[in-house]
């Protein structure tokens, strides 16, 4: 197979992050076979959804708190608790990938990687890295994941290598023989999947041609992150959530999405507390239910920027002489808050990159 991980379309995975956020992945994040490869997962793409449910909706605790909460293209996937360990603040301010090419150096060539980058985050050269750097260049890491994604999955869906990715190919690509012969999969019916894709595929082409260039794919795999895409993020959320079709949530389908009860087991301490945030903040108007704009303000705050945050935990941790910006002395002093390093014979795994 190509690419780096297999998904199966809009089967999503919610999972527990810092507080309540948490990335919700995008459809098209799967890797596509050729040839005879393809039919091969063809054949067992069954099995494999039906896998992929139990693990989604079997293998959960109960205890365990879900989030629909979107932000701007996740810093990280970890939780940030420093008491722990700095891996959120690695991946912050490196990206994932890079970040693991980190954990794999030396104290001494992390630290040298490091000056590099800090030379680069200095834009106005006078020696310093401010907060406004730091946090531009967390925010050139976040729009590095989104361009990588793409790339990373743009040469598996234009199969005819024309520079687009139409509708058609994307779904021949993900969905196979099954539009035409749809008791091929008789095990599951993907036919409400492929109608949600294409849904989200026509709001991401602005220009209605049913070609999508790299931003209009950027846009279907990141909804999230567009702010012609918001309604489609708040349509799919409202479609998972609100089980009596009423086109709202309330109370017990906003719980229920989060939290699913076990018989004889006790309830979670943050079941209630949600409870109190849906009936003081979620619900504004007091009707006992989220309608769209109330959904888009739960799952789309704007009212908080996780690239500025992190880049004032950042300075706080590292400045020294508490004079607002950062020297080269001071970040390198502070490396393992930064980058990371593992005290290893790196030899092989060592990541080389151009930029070193």
């Amino acid at each position: 197979m190509r690419g780096e991980k297999s998904e199966f379309f809009n089967v999503k995975v919610l999972g527990r992050k810092s507080n309540k956020h948490t990335q919700r992945e995008s459809p098209g994040e799967a890797s596509r076979c050729t040839s005879s490869g393809t039919q091969i997962f063809r054949m067992i793409r069954p099995l494999l959804m039906c896998f992929v449910l139990c693990v989604v909706y079997g293998n959960s605790k109960p205890t365990e708190k879900k989030s629909r909460v979107h932000e701007d293209e996740p810093l990280s996937s970890l939780e940030h608790n420093d008491k722990k360990n700095y891996d959120y603040d690695h991946q912050a301010f490196l990206g994932e990938d890079q970040a693991k090419a980190f954990d794999q150096l030396s104290p001494e060539e992390s630290r040298r990687r490091l000056g590099v980058i800090v030379d680069k985050m200095d834009d106005n050269k006078d020696g310093f890295v401010c907060e406004d750097e730091l946090k531009d260049w967390i925010r050139r890491a976040q729009k590095k994941h989104v361009y990588d994604s793409v790339e990373r999955q743009w040469r598996d869906f234009d199969v005819n290598d024309d520079g687009v990715i139409s509708w058609e190919e994307y779904k021949n690509v993900t969905y196979g023989r099954y539009p035409e012969d749809p008791q091929v999969d008789s095990e599951f019916d993907y036919s409400h999947l492929m109608l949600r894709d294409e849904r989200r595929f026509r709001a991401a082409d602005r220009n209605g041609d049913l070609n999508a260039d790299k931003h209009e794919f950027a846009a279907f795999l990141h909804p999230e992150d567009q702010e012609h895409m918001k309604d489609i993020v708040v349509q799919e959320t409202m479609e998972d959530i609100d089980k009596n079709r009423d086109g709202f949530i309330d109370l017990k389908e906003y719980i229920g999405d989060m939290h699913t009860s076990e018989t004889g087991e006790e309830e979670p301490e943050w079941v209630e507390s949600e409870r109190q945030q849906f009936s003081e903040f979620r619900d504004k108007n007091k009707d006992g239910k989220m309608d769209k704009e109330e959904t888009l303000d739960w799952i789309l705050p704007s009212d908080y920027d996780h690239a500025e945050a992190e880049a004032k935990h950042l300075l706080q941790e590292s400045d020294a002489d508490q004079d607002r910006k950062l020297s080269k002395s001071e970040i390198l002093s502070k490396y393992d808050l930064f980058v990371g390093s593992q005290v290893t014979n790196f030899g092989e795994a060592l990541l080389q990159h151009d930029e070193f």
